[in-house]
């Protein structure tokens, strides 16, 4: 009786059941692969502030505000003013005090695109510490 139901099925019916099955295992394995591959946005973000550590020019620049997270800051290069500001919630490790935070910072840019600017990265800082006895400037 086995016998008989193993060959009611026709060769080409299983043979393409079989490839179907190939297809679908091949496309959930290329989707996790290419899943797998992609940068977070967090890495992508880690990825440009180590290229312009490493290969950025440095110019001077003003910080403007620290609002929360953010540091804004305004640099000039080659007679174009640029005004930006980086995102420091990943870098809270490399911040100096609250009180530090003002004045002239130095900014690293790429040259090719100086509005692709930092002031901080995990490893270098713009960020300009004042001399240990200055007092904080009050508004």
């Amino acid at each position: 009786m086995a016998s008989a139901l193993a060959y009611s099925f026709p060769a080409e019916a299983v043979t393409l059941f079989l490839a179907g099955v190939l297809a679908a295992l091949v496309a959930v394995a290329g989707y996790r692969a290419w899943k797998s591959s992609r940068i977070t946005p967090a890495e992508r973000e880690r990825l440009r502030r180590a290229a312009l550590a490493e290969r950025g020019k440095v110019g001077d620049a003003s910080l403007v505000e620290v609002r929360g997270e953010l540091v804004f800051y305004s640099y000039a290069i080659r007679g174009v003013e640029y005004t930006a500001s980086q995102d420091v919630s990943m870098l809270h490790d490399y911040l100096p005090t609250e009180d530090a935070l003002s004045g002239p910072v130095w900014v690293r840019y790429d040259p090719r695109n100086p509005a692709n600017s930092i002031v901080l990265a995990e490893g270098w800082t713009g960020l300009r510490s004042k001399p240990q006895g200055a007092a904080p400037q009050r508004p």
